[in-house]
C-alpha cells in the first residue's frame, strides 16, 4: 500500500496543512543540492519521481477488476465471496450508469481465479462477443435473502460538488487561504478516482494488447499531473516504446533475426493505422466503451469515446511523447510547492465560473494556458516560487536526457537534486498578485516562456501568446481571440477590486435563510458580480460582461423595432 499513500500525500491534503504551507521555505535555485543536509532539501525529500508513481499505479490497476453490483449489494457478504479467490487490498463503490465496485487483490493469481469462476451470460435472442475482460457482474441466484443488502453505503464522489454548494462551504472559512485550501480539497480527484482512472487505462490495454502484447496504456494530462478536477476528462497515451527488440544490437559476423513487419511511408500513417484498428475493437469489443469516434486527420490523431462503468469522457492517443512530458512538468511543479496546486485549482475554478475556460473547442483560454499562466506568474515573483524549465533542464543527469522528435525535453527528474531558497507569501498574497500579474500584463508586446521564466517580445501576430515549453515554435494559445482575452484581463482587474473590498468589509454574517454571506474568494465565484461592478473610479471602461450585456440587449432591441 505504499503507492497508495504517497498518492494520498498528493491529492488528499486537509487543512491542517495550511498552516505548514504558510511558514513553508520555499523557492528555487539552479544549484543541484550538495548530499548534505542544506536549507530547503527537506522539502523534496523522500518525494517520488512522475514514473515510479506512474508504474506502481499501473501494478496497482494489474491487480484490480471493476465489478458491477445490485444497488443494495451487502459489502460484507460481498467481499467475503471475493476472498475466495484471494487477499483483498482496497475495495470501495461509486455510481455511474448503476453501482460499481473497484476491488484490488494483493496478487494477479486471483484475477485468474475469478475468472476461472466467471460465466458467459446467456440471453436469448442476443449474442455475445467472447471478450473476457476484468469487467464483471456479479448477480444473486436463487431466494431473496433480506440480510444480502446493505442501505446507506458510502458511494464515493466521482464529481465535483455544484458552484452554490461550494459557494456556501467557502463562505464559511475564517481566512481566504483557507477558502483556498478548502477549494482545492472539494475540487481535486480523490484517491478513488485516481485508481479507477488508472484501471480503465488497464482495462483498454487488455484490448490492445491483443495486438501489441508488450504495449502500454498510461494516462497523462489532469488526470495525473496533480491538477485534475473530479470529473475531468481522461487522456490516454498508447505507449509502444517498451516493446522489447527495439534499439537491440545486432552481431558484427555471424546469423541473426528481425522481425518482418508492415512499413508505412510516415510515423503518422502507422499512428493512423494502429489507432483506426484499436478504435474499431475498442467500438465492437470494449464492454461498457459506447460512441467511439476515430478523429484519425487531427493535428495529434486519436479515439475519442465514452466508458460508462466510470462514467469518462475518453481520449486515446498514440505518439504523444511530447504530451507525456508536459504532464510530467507540470507534476514536478505541483509536488515543489503545494502552494502551486492550490493557486492552480482556484483561478481554474474561478475561470470555469466566468466561462474564461470552456469544455467545448473555440476562442477560449485552455485550462492547459490557464496553467501555464499560473506557473509563469510563480516564475516571476521577486523570490521565486518555482524554476525556470532552464535551470530544471541544468540539473538533468544522463538519464534525465530526452530528445522527442528534435525538441528538448529534458529536465531533472529527481526532486533531492532541486535546492528550495526562501518564498513566504501565502497563498491570498499569490492569489491576489495573479490578478495585479495580469490585470497590467503587456499582452499586446510580451510573450509569456516558462522555459526563461521571463517575457519575450512576440514572434508572431497573436492576441495572446504562450510559448510552448518543448515546441517552442508553436503557441499554446494560439486559439484566442481578442475579446477572450480582454474579458481575461478585465476580471482580473474585477477580481483584484473584489479582494480589496473583501479587506475593507472584514465584517460577515448571514442571510436570512441562515446561509453564510459569500465573501473573500467566495464572491469572486459568484456568476453575476463581475457584470455588476459599475462606476468604479478605477476605470473608465465598463466591465467586458456588462459591455457584452448590453451589445445584447441592443441586438434585441433591433431585431424587436424590425419585427414590430
Amino acid at each position: 500500500m505504499a503507492s497508495s499513500f504517497g498518492m494520498c500525500r498528493l491529492h488528499l491534503r486537509g487543512r491542517g496543512s495550511l498552516a505548514k504551507c504558510l511558514q513553508r521555505k520555499v523557492g528555487t535555485n539552479a544549484v543541484a543540492a550538495p548530499d548534505e543536509a542544506a536549507p530547503g532539501k527537506h522539502e523534496t525529500e523522500g518525494l517520488k519521481s512522475f514514473y515510479t508513481v506512474q508504474e506502481e499505479r499501473r501494478e496497482q490497476a494489474e491487480r484490480s477488476v471493476l465489478i458491477s453490483c445490485q444497488s443494495q449489494t451487502n459489502e460484507k457478504k460481498f467481499l467475503k465471496y471475493l476472498t475466495k479467490h484471494g487477499d483483498v487490498k482496497k475495495c470501495f463503490f461509486y455510481e455511474s450508469y448503476g453501482t460499481y465496485a473497484v476491488v484490488e487483490f494483493a496478487s494477479q493469481d486471483s484475477i485468474a481465479s475469478l475468472h476461472d469462476a466467471a460465466a458467459i451470460p446467456s440471453i436469448n435472442h442476443e449474442s455475445m462477443v467472447p471478450f473476457k475482460s476484468r469487467l464483471l457482474s456479479v448477480r444473486s441466484h436463487g431466494p431473496v435473502d433480506p440480510t444480502s443488502y446493505q442501505a446507506g453505503r458510502l458511494n464515493q464522489p466521482q464529481t465535483t460538488i455544484p458552484i452554490n454548494d461550494l459557494i456556501q462551504r467557502l463562505s464559511k472559512q475564517e481566512s481566504i487561504d483557507q477558502q483556498i485550501v478548502s477549494l482545492t480539497e472539494a475540487y481535486q480527484l480523490t484517491e478513488e478516482n485516481i485508481r479507477l482512472r488508472y484501471l480503465v487505462c488497464s482495462l483498454l490495454k487488455d484490448i490492445a494488447a491483443a495486438y501489441f502484447p508488450e504495449c502500454t496504456i498510461r494516462p497523462f494530462g489532469s488526470s495525473v499531473n496533480g491538477f485534475g478536477k473530479l470529473g475531468c476528462d481522461l487522456d490516454m497515451f498508447l505507449d509502444l516504446d517498451s516493446i522489447s527488440g527495439r534499439n537491440m544490437k545486432m552481431p558484427k559476423a555471424g546469423l541473426a533475426l528481425e522481425y518482418q513487419m508492415k512499413r508505412a511511408n510516415s510515423e503518422r500513417a502507422v499512428t493512423q493505422s494502429i489507432l483506426s484498428v484499436i478504435g474499431e475493437c475498442v467500438d465492437q469489443f470494449g464492454p461498457g466503451c459506447v460512441g467511439v469516434q476515430k478523429i484519425l486527420n487531427a493535428r495529434c490523431p486519436l479515439v475519442r469515446f465514452a466508458h460508462q462503468p466510470s462514467g469518462f469522457q475518453c481520449d486515446l492517443t498514440a505518439n504523444n511523447r511530447v504530451a507525456m512530458k508536459s504532464t510530467e512538468l507540470l507534476y514536478l511543479y505541483g509536488r515543489l510547492d503545494q502552494r502551486v496546486r492550490h493557486l492552480v485549482f482556484t483561478v481554474r475554478c474561478w475561470a470555469r465560473t466566468h466561462a474564461i475556460t470552456s469544455s467545448i473547442p473555440g476562442a477560449w483560454i485552455t485550462n492547459f494556458s490557464l496553467t501555464v499562466m499560473v506557473v509563469f506568474f510563480l516564475q516571476r515573483r521577486s523570490t521565486p516560487v518555482i524554476p525556470t524549465l532552464d535551470q530544471l533542464r541544468d540539473l538533468a543527469g544522463p538519464a534525465d536526457r530526452s530528445v522527442i522528435e528534435g525538441n528538448d525535453c529534458t529536465f531533472v527528474s529527481d526532486f533531492n537534486k532541486i535546492r528550495l531558497q526562501s518564498n513566504t507569501e501565502t497563498p491570498e498574497q499569490l492569489l491576489r498578485g495573479f490578478f495585479e500579474f495580469y490585470g497590467t500584463f503587456a499582452f499586446n508586446r510580451m510573450s509569456i516562456n516558462i522555459r526563461k521564466g521571463k517575457e519575450q517580445s512576440k514572434p508572431e501576430v497573436a492576441p495572446l501568446h504562450i510559448q510552448n515549453p518543448f515546441e517552442l515554435s508553436l503557441n499554446i494559445s494560439k486559439n484566442v481571440n481578442a475579446t477572450q482575452l480582454q474579458r481575461f484581463v478585465a476580471l482580473c482587474q474585477e477580481s483584484s477590486w473584489l479582494l480589496q473590498q473583501s479587506d475593507a468589509n472584514a465584517s460577515r454574517g448571514g442571510n436570512r435563510a441562515g446561509h453564510p454571506t459569500p465573501w473573500g474568494l467566495a464572491t469572486l465565484l459568484l456568476p453575476s458580480q463581475a457584470a455588476a461592478i459599475k462606476g468604479r473610479k478605477q476605470r473608465k471602461r465598463e466591465p467586458a460582461s456588462e459591455r457584452i450585456k448590453s451589445l445584447l440587449d441592443s441586438l434585441k432591441n433591433k431585431n424587436q423595432q424590425k419585427m414590430s
